[in-house]
């Protein structure tokens, strides 16, 4: 390389550079205010015009370069190297990616044009300490619809799942899709989600085949791999749904076990048992059949168990026996042994719960599924009614599966428990009154700031005169002579703002959680109920009655809480 002095506005812009896409003005003002204070530190490099021409060419260097001519400086100092195609497009990728990050899309354009310039996937990933996995990924991504990157470097980028599907499909069909979703001048904002779902295609997992390599080659079953999923798992699918659902079924018939049958599946996915024939949720016997199907949503071979009542024929006076009927047998196990059934297995539940790993998910399910139970009667605090009960069924018949299996997601999971929390607790002063745990749960999830304003006439009615005058304090509101006009002064301040009488808050006194805690953790948790648990709202009254009240008038933190907050607390 050759050290020289040139003027920075006679050198010409590459036309094949790697970052395409505008530096933010944050960065540009920033490398503008070092180039006037020291200068150019690391020379731009330069190259000689190609095809026979005398200037020099940026290779690497262009916002350096920019900068300078910003800063009015007549020469600067930059490196002349030597042309080498292969290594200079290597040298230029690094170069940006070490002074500023590259925005994405020109990022994946330069690993493609890497490519195309003979370097293999291993050899850039080994250049750019990358996966090789990683350098695939961003090869996919650069043969994207070039209109939609266009669109991507301006910053409009779409959500990871979405981009994974658009990165999925042909450009033939992104070329289709894009003119029905692409920026209009009316409507410059790009749906990326719409885009995505005119490309989504079903996807039949090779985890979820039975079938082997033969018969996938024999079906003609090219496998893709989905680069977005994690790399410790097998993330190779298919979009040829008649094949693979064909392959299955060969080895489904080649394959079937002793009494074992293929059924068909209803329009709901459920398999389609013998007529007659009852579902057994148990561990099948030696004299039960199984049925196959091949599950419509993921293709993968299933199979449950059934059961064929027997028969016997009902002989009539004649002797003849003609009519069948279902035989009436006698049951296998007597009441004692239910009952010792049923004591075997509630020692067993209960040493599972105590010692088995349960999932966290899982467990919130499970105490769900306990709030459902026949032994549980919750009164419940939801309702107008005073008598009502909570309907925990309703709310654990959501966590069951189409197989009758505690499968929850997430999602479903976390609404249905907020149900049933709603359902049990409850601080009203009637038979549902939950107690201080109620008091405790509130405070921990910040329901004070879900209190209503309580500067109203109804509520300060229920106020004494003292506790109405200690409401004052902080207020420009003076007492009156009457309760009834300093009532009347208080509802009136309080109109277009927020009071909440600290005897309202959730959080107990002290010294009341820790006898509740003192006196339930020395008693065992099989006792029968506990007799003292009724005194607890005795001893909560008027736990707070003595602090002094809170005006939140014009305090935005404690305002009235808005729809965004409501939408946190439901994620």
């Amino acid at each position: 390389m050759e050290l020289m002095m040139v003027d920075p506005r006679a050198l010409k812009e590459n036309p094949d550079k790697t970052r395409r896409t505008k530096s933010t003005p944050q960065s540009d003002a920033l490398l503008l205010a070092t180039i006037k204070a020291v200068g150019i530190i690391q020379p731009p490099i330069i190259l000689p015009e190609r095809g026979g021409g005398n200037g020099y060419t940026i290779h690497f260097g262009h916002r350096r370069v920019a900068q300078a001519i910003a800063a009015d400086l007549a020469e600067i100092q930059v490196l002349v190297a030597n042309p080498d195609e292969d290594h200079d497009a290597m040298r230029a990728l690094i170069e940006n990616v070490a002074r500023d990050p590259l925005n994405p899309v020109d990022l994946w354009r330069s690993i493609e044009r890497l490519v195309a310039l003979g370097w293999t996937e291993e050899s850039t990933a080994l250049a750019l300490a990358l996966p090789v996995r990683q350098i695939r990924k961003l090869r996919l991504l650069a043969n994207v619809l070039p209109a939609m990157l266009d669109q991507m470097a301006k910053g409009d980028m779409p959500t990871e799942q979405n981009l994974r599907i658009i990165a999925a499909a042909s450009q033939g069909e992104q070329s289709e899709v894009w003119k029905r979703y692409k920026p209009k001048k009316a409507d410059p904002t790009v749906y990326w989600h719409e885009v995505a779902r005119a490309l989504t295609k079903t996807r039949l997992l090779a985890k979820h085949a039975s079938f082997g390599e033969d018969l996938a080659q024999a079906y003609g079953i090219v496998w893709q791999e989905d680069l977005f999923a994690p790399a410790d798992e097998d993330s190779r699918y298919t979009t040829d749904l008649t094949a693979f659902y064909g392959a299955q079924q060969e080895w489904l018939a080649n394959n079937l076990p002793k009494r074992g049958s293929m059924v068909e599946v209803s329009d709901y996915g459920q398999p389609k048992l013998p007529a007659k024939a009852e579902r057994v949720y148990g561990k099948p016997g030696k004299g039960d059949h199984t049925a196959w199907y091949i599950d419509g949503r993921s293709g993968e071979v299933q199979s449950i168990a059934y059961r064929i009542p027997e028969t016997k024929e009902a002989k009539d006076k004649s002797g003849s026996s003609s009519v069948a009927a279902v035989a009436t047998q006698r049951s296998d196990v007597t009441r004692k042994g239910r009952e010792m059934i049923g004591d075997l297995r509630t020692d067993a539940l209960h040493e599972a719960f105590a010692r088995a790993r349960i999932e966290d998910d899982t467990l919130m399910a499970l105490l769900v599924l306990a709030f459902a139970g026949m032994n549980v009667s919750v009164a419940s605090g939801s309702s107008d009614n005073p008598y009502a009960h909570a309907n925990c069924n309703a709310h654990a018949a959501r966590l069951i599966s189409e197989d009758g299996k505690l499968k929850p997601d997430r999602e479903t999971l976390q609404q249905v428990v907020r149900s049933v929390l709603i359902d049990v607790l409850s601080c009203r002063e009637n038979r549902s009154a939950s107690g201080i745990v109620a008091r405790i749960a509130g405070e921990a999830i910040g329901a004070d700031a879900f209190l209503p304003n309580m500067g109203t006439d109804d509520f300060l009615s229920c106020l004494s005169r003292a506790a109405l005058e200690a409401s004052l304090k902080g207020t420009p509101v003076a007492a009156r002579n009457r309760v009834k006009d300093t009532r009347a002064a208080l509802v009136e301040h309080f109109a277009e703002g927020r009071f909440v009488h600290p005897a309202a808050l959730f959080a107990p006194k002290l010294e009341a959680i820790t006898d509740w805690v003192a006196k339930h953790s020395t008693s065992d948790p099989g006792d029968a109920f506990d007799d003292g648990a009724a005194q607890e709202l005795a001893e909560l009254d008027g736990d707070q009655s003595d602090a002094r009240a809170r005006d939140c008038h014009g305090d935005d933190d404690a305002g009235e809480p808005t729809k965004d907050e409501f939408a946190i607390a439901a994620e």
